[in-house]
């Protein structure tokens, strides 16, 4: 599968943060700034471990955890000589941190990323155990908030690279960027640091489907 691109990853509402301590506030915008800069696997595997550090320090925060698996799922996303099940299991337990504090539809879009991920190893094969489960934190990321766009994108970008023989394709892909980019339009921090990555994919590849 075509990897995935986040080339816009991260919009930070102001406002939305100033509850939070200074020098987390600080931590965290400085490690976006360096995620959102960062070239190689290391950069990634670096400022994934300084947000799990911010994670470990503020454990009430599940934040910090996120971040830090969305850094290694963007890493082995641009290196294709990543170890992706290593990596998978690091990103696991890193969702597993934030979950303890708190489950919600970002994290299981992030399960839903990893799985896709995971899958890439040898696709032929792990189709079918990956797909279900896929499908799980699909419909988990939904039963949880029906109205975030990043779950319709990732799922669109799996049917987009989905033979049509096996329900796939463009036209099968469209109205899944539809839904995603009409909740784009909608959408509005409710959290801290909330993630605000996919927009301009959703749009490109809706715009793909109408060719």
């Amino acid at each position: 599968m075509k990897k995935l691109i986040f080339s816009t990853l991260l919009f930070i509402s102001i406002s939305a943060v100033q509850a939070q301590s200074p020098k987390y506030i600080g931590a965290m915008k400085s490690n976006l700034e360096l995620l959102k800069n960062a070239k190689t696997f290391n950069d990634y595997l670096s400022v994934s471990a300084a947000f799990e550090r911010i994670g470990n320090a503020e454990k009430t925060l599940w934040q910090p955890y996120y971040f830090a698996a969305l850094s290694q799922l963007r890493g082995e996303s641009e290196d294709k000589t990543v170890d992706k099940d290593a990596t998978g299991q690091k990103i696991d337990s890193l969702l597993a941190k934030a979950e303890a504090i708190q489950k919600n539809a970002e994290l299981s879009v992030l399960h839903y990323y990893n799985e896709v991920m995971e899958m890439t190893v040898d696709p032929q094969t792990r189709w079918q155990t990956s797909g279900v489960a896929m499908e799980k934190y699909y419909e988990q990321a939904i039963a949880q908030d029906s109205t975030n766009p990043r779950i319709y994108f990732m799922k669109g970008e799996t049917v987009y690279h989905t033979p049509e023989s096996f329900g796939g394709g463009k036209a099968a892909a469209k109205p899944l960027f539809q839904k995603s980019v009409d909740l784009f339009n909608n959408e509005k921090p409710s959290m801290d640091f909330s993630p605000r990555w996919g927009r301009e994919e959703a749009e490109g590849l809706l715009e793909e489907c109408s060719k």
